[in-house]
C-alpha cells in the first residue's frame, strides 16, 4: 500500500473502544502521528456486542471520575463529530431488596456524595415511577444517578474513531500485527501483514485477544474470556426512550430500553470460560451460540422484577465473550516488563463505561510518562506473580465475574485459588487458628481464632461489627500490654546493590539514607510533582547494599518505579529476595523480654536503639534485625532465611509463652496503626498526595544539600502551602463503624471523605483519617478550627477532627 506509514509515534492496536478513545484523545494532544491498526473492523472484537450501560460509581475517587469524564466526553461528541453514538443521559437506578443491601446502596450513595456525584435515594414507589413496568412488592428501596446512562457501542465508537481521523490520526483496518519489535528492553515497532512500522510507543488494547499478543514480547496481562448473555426483546408496552437504565443485583440482573424493547442481562454465579485453549484464527463480528439452558435461571430472577417479559417476544438471545481480570478492574498502564509498552484491556463488560474516560487516561499516560492521576486500582503493576499462570487466573477471574453483583462486604476476601503462596509458617499459623486473607497470592493471617473456646476461623460478613471483632480486640491489646507475633513473610523484599548504590538510592529516596551501615530510614519516593510513588523502609547492610522493604501489593509497582529511576550510568542492581526471607514481627512492651531469652546479641536500647538493623543469632539461624515498628510499639522486624523460620518461631513461642505472647493478624495491624497514625499507601497516601499533604515532612531531606527526585515540587508547595491536608477524626459512638468513604463536612460544606477508617480498641473509638480540602489553601489553624460532620450511610455524625497523634504523640514506647 502506498499510503501504508513506515514509521509513526505510537501505534495503537485494537479498534475498540478503548483502542479509538486513546487515538481520539492522543489526536487531541497533538500526537497526529499516531496509528491505529485493527486486525479486521472497528468494533469486530466485542465492542459491538456490548450491552452499553455507562454507570459512573466505582470504590475509587479517581475511577469515579475517569467514568464522569466518559460521560462528559460522550454528551458533546456526536456535535463534534456529526456521527450519532446513541447516547442518552436517562440516569440509572440501583435497587435494594433486603437490609442488608439497603445498607450497601446508602454507603454508596455517601461515597458518590464524597466524590462529588448526585445520588439520589428513593422509596420503592418513587422507583417505580422512574421504571413503571418493574414489580416493586420485594423492594426495600432504590438509588438514582441521574447522570448515568447508555449509547450504543457500535456507533459511539465510530464517532471516536471520526474523531480521531479528523485529528489527523490515521486508522487502517483489516491489517493484522504479526510481531512487536524491541530492542534492549524497549519498544521499536510493529510488523504488520502490510510491512513494519517504527515506533517510539505501542499501547494494545486488543481486548479479549491481549494477553496473548502482549505474552510475546514478555508482558503479562491477567485476563480471560468469559461468555457473558443478555437478551433483547420486541417493544414492550410502558417502555419508553427515556427510561433510566437498571441494576438488580438482589436478582443479578441488569436492563436498558433498546427501541422500546429491552436487552436484560445479567452475572450468574457458574460462569463459562471461554477459548481456554486460545481465541479461534479468524473470530470477528461472531457471537457464540446462545445458551438458553444456561440464561434461564437469569429469566427466572428477571419475570419476578419484569412480569411483562413473560409474554414479550425474544429478538436473540446474545451470547459475546468478552475479557474479564481477577479482581473485576480493568487493566491500565506502561508494562514492567517493557518500556515504552502500554495496555488498556480487561473491561469487565464495562468497557463502555470506562471508554471514554479510561483513553483520555491513557493518551495522557503516553503522552506525558505518568498517569495523569492515581490510577492504582487499575494499573497494570497491581499484579505479580500468580498472575502468569492462566490456569490461576482463569479459576480467580470466575470467582470474581460471578460476584459481580452480590454484595460488596468490607474486608470481603477471594476464595478461589487458594491457598497459592505460602509462608514457611503457614502450617503453624494454620495450627494456631489463624484465619487467613490473601494478598497477591500470598496466604496472610488476618486473625486468630481461640480453638480452646470453640471460635471457627471463619469470616461471617456483615456491615456491623464482624465476627472477628472480639478477636481482633485480643490481639491488639496483647499488643499494646504484653507482646504479639505477626508473619509478615509477605513482605516485598529488595536488594539493591553496586558501587553506587547510595547515589542511585540518595537521587530515588525523599529521605536521607547517605548514612552509616546499620541504619534504618522511612521514606517515601516521589514523582516530579511530590506525589508519593512509594512508602518503605530502607536498611543499610552494607557500604554498597541496601535491603528495602515495602507492602505485599506493592512488589511489582515498587520494584518497577524503583528500577525506571535508577539514573542513567549510575551502577546499581536491583534484585527481589522476597522469597529468600520470612519475616516474624515480634511488637509490644515486653518483646524485648522475649527476644533478649533467645539471642546472646545485646539489644539493650543503647546498643541497639530505635531505627538501627543489626545481624544477631537465633536457633542457629543469622537473622537481620530491624528495629521499627508499624503498630507504635517497641518491637524488632526479623528478617529470617526462609529455611530458619520454624526454628525461629519455636524459640520466640516457647520463651514467650511466660510473657503472654500472643500471635496476631493484619486486622490487628490495622487498628494499631489507626490508633499510631501510620499512613498507608493507596488509601491515606499516593502520587496524589505529597508528604507535606499528608504530615509526612519530617521525612523529607529539605534541609540537606542532598537533590532528590520530586525536590523542587516539595520546594515550592512550602512556600506556597498547600490546598489539603490529612487530618484524624473520631466519633463518639463506638457502634459506629468507619470503613472509608465517609463524607467530611466542615461547617456544614463538604471538605472531602476518609481515605481509611476502622475502630481503635485500645482507644475505644471508632477512627478514621481523611484530606481536609480547600481550594484557597488549607493550615493547621483553618483545619481545627470548623465544626465537623462525617455522613456516614447517609446520615451526619458530628465528630471531633486533630492533627495530633491519638496514641503515644512522644514515641516513648517505641524508643523505650
Amino acid at each position: 500500500m502506498a499510503d501504508f506509514p513506515t514509521s509513526a509515534r505510537a501505534v495503537i492496536i485494537g479498534g475498540g473502544i478503548v483502542g479509538c478513545s486513546t487515538a481520539y484523545h492522543l489526536g487531541k494532544l497533538g500526537w497526529t502521528d499516531t496509528v491505529l491498526l485493527e486486525r479486521k473492523k472497528l468494533t469486530s472484537g466485542t465492542t459491538f456486542h456490548a450491552a452499553g450501560l455507562v454507570g459512573q460509581l466505582r470504590s475509587s475517587a479517581n475511577i469515579t471520575q475517569m467514568l464522569g469524564n466518559s460521560v462528559e466526553l460522550y454528551k458533546s461528541l456526536e456535535a463534534e463529530t456529526g456521527q450519532a453514538t446513541g447516547w442518552k443521559m436517562n440516569g440509572g437506578l440501583r435497587l435494594a431488596c433486603n437490609k442488608e443491601r439497603w445498607t450497601e446502596v446508602k454507603r454508596q450513595a455517601t461515597t458518590a456524595h464524597s466524590f462529588g456525584l448526585e445520588m439520589q435515594l428513593l422509596t420503592p414507589r418513587e422507583a417505580q415511577d422512574l421504571w413503571p413496568i418493574m414489580d416493586i412488592s420485594d423492594v426495600v428501596g432504590a438509588a438514582f444517578l441521574p447522570t448515568d446512562g447508555q449509547a450504543n457501542p457500535y456507533d459511539i465508537t465510530q464517532a471516536l474513531a471520526k474523531g480521531a481521523r479528523m485529528s489527523g490520526v490515521s486508522i487502517f483496518e483489516d491489517t493484522k500485527v504479526l510481531k512487536i519489535l524491541t530492542r534492549d528492553g524497549k519498544v521499536v515497532g510493529v510488523e504488520t501483514d502490510k510491512g513494519a512500522i517504527a515506533c517510539e510507543k505501542v499501547i494494545c488494547c486488543a481486548g479479549q485477544w491481549t494477553r496473548t499478543l502482549a505474552a510475546t514480547v514478555g508482558v503479562n496481562v491477567p485476563l480471560v474470556s468469559v461468555e457473558h448473555q443478555y437478551m433483547v426483546t420486541e417493544p414492550i408496552e410502558g417502555v419508553t426512550n427515556s427510561l433510566p437504565t437498571l441494576r438488580d443485583p438482589d436478582r443479578l440482573t441488569y436492563y436498558k430500553e433498546e427501541v422500546g424493547g429491552l436487552v436484560m442481562g445479567g452475572y450468574e454465579s457458574n460462569p463459562i470460560p471461554w477459548a481456554i485453549d486460545g481465541i479461534p484464527e479468524d473470530f470477528h463480528y461472531t457471537l457464540l451460540d446462545s445458551n438458553f439452558d444456561h440464561f434461564e435461571p437469569m429469566v427466572e430472577l428477571a419475570l419476578g422484577r419484569v412480569p411483562a417479559l413473560e409474554t414479550a417476544g425474544v429478538k436473540e438471545l446474545v451470547n459475546g465473550p468478552e475479557s474479564f481480570t481477577p479482581d473485576g478492574n480493568f487493566i491500565l498502564g506502561e508494562a514492567p516488563e517493557l518500556g515504552n509498552f502500554f495496555v488498556g484491556a480487561g473491561f469487565n463488560a464495562f468497557g463502555i463505561a470506562a471508554g471514554g474516560g479510561a483513553g483520555q487516561a491513557l493518551a495522557e499516560w503516553v503522552t506525558m510518562g505518568e498517569p495523569p492521576y492515581d490510577l492504582w486500582p487499575v494499573d497494570i503493576r497491581r499484579f505479580g506473580r500468580p498472575h502468569f499462570d492462566t490456569d490461576w487466573v482463569r479459576t480467580r477471574t470466575l470467582e470474581a465475574y460471578g460476584k459481580h453483583y452480590t454484595m460488596a462486604w468490607p474486608h470481603e476476601e477471594n476464595s478461589s485459588g487458594r491457598p497459592c503462596r505460602r509462608s514457611p509458617l503457614y502450617s503453624q499459623m494454620k495450627d494456631a487458628g489463624a484465619c487467613f486473607g490473601e494478598k497477591l497470592g500470598w496466604e496472610r493471617p488476618n486473625w486468630f481464632a481461640d480453638l480452646a473456646a470453640g471460635e471457627e476461623p471463619r469470616d461471617v460478613y456483615s456491615f456491623g461489627r464482624q465476627n472477628w471483632f472480639g478477636a481482633v480486640a485480643r490481639e491488639h491489646e496483647a499488643a499494646r500490654t504484653d507482646a504479639v507475633l505477626f508473619d509478615q513473610s509477605s513482605f516485598a523484599k529488595f536488594k539493591l546493590v553496586g558501587p553506587d548504590a547510595e547515589a542511585a538510592l540518595s537521587w530515588i529516596c525523599a529521605n536521607d539514607v547517605a548514612k552509616p551501615v546499620g541504619s534504618l530510614t522511612y521514606t517515601q519516593m516521589l514523582n516530579d510533582h511530590g506525589g508519593i510513588e512509594c512508602d518503605l523502609t530502607v536498611a543499610r547492610i552494607a557500604q554498597d547494599e541496601f535491603y528495602i522493604v515495602t507492602g505485599t501489593g506493592f512488589a511489582t509497582r515498587d520494584f518497577d518505579w524503583i528500577r525506571r529511576n535508577i539514573p542513567d550510568g549510575v551502577n546499581a542492581q536491583l534484585v527481589d529476595v522476597t522469597s529468600a526471607y520470612a519475616v516474624l514481627s515480634l511488637m509490644g512492651p515486653k518483646s524485648r523480654d522475649i527476644l533478649q531469652a533467645v539471642t546472646k546479641a545485646d539489644i539493650g536500647n543503647d546498643a541497639f536503639p530505635f531505627g538501627k538493623v543489626r545481624s544477631i543469632g537465633i536457633a542457629g539461624a543469622i537473622v537481620m534485625a530491624l528495629r521499627v515498628t508499624y503498630v507504635g510499639e517497641l518491637g524488632w522486624e526479623l528478617h529470617i532465611p526462609s529455611e530458619y523460620a520454624i526454628a525461629v518461631f519455636e524459640a520466640l513461642q516457647g520463651e514467650g509463652k511466660p510473657h503472654g505472647l500472643r500471635n496476631a493478624g493484619y486486622r490487628a495491624i490495622e487498628s494499631l496503626r489507626l490508633e499510631k497514625g501510620y499512613r498507608a499507601w493507596g488509601s491515606d497516601i499516593g502520587p496524589d498526595h505529597t508528604p507535606l499533604e499528608a504530615g509526612l515532612g519530617w521525612a523529607v531531606k529539605l534541609r540537606k544539600n542532598i537533590d532528590f527526585k520530586g525536590r523542587r515540587a516539595i520546594e515550592k508547595q512550602r512556600s506556597e502551602g498547600v490546598r489539603k491536608m490529612l487530618a484524624c477524626f473520631t466519633v463518639d459512638d463506638p457502634e459506629i463503624i468507619l470503613l472509608g468513604r465517609e463524607t467530611i463536612f466542615r461547617n456544614g460544606e463538604r471538605v472531602g471523605w476518609l481515605t481509611s477508617g476502622g475502630f481503635g480498641h485500645h482507644l475505644q473509638t471508632p477512627i478514621g483519617y481523611g484530606y481536609v480540602r480547600n481550594p484557597e489553601g488549607v493550615d493547621a489553624d483553618f483545619v481545627l478550627s470548623g465544626e465537623y460532620e462525617l455522613e456516614i450511610a447517609t446520615e451526619r455524625v458530628p465528630c471531633a477532627v486533630t492533627l495530633d497523634v491519638l496514641y503515644d504523640p512522644q514515641m516513648l514506647r517505641v524508643k523505650s
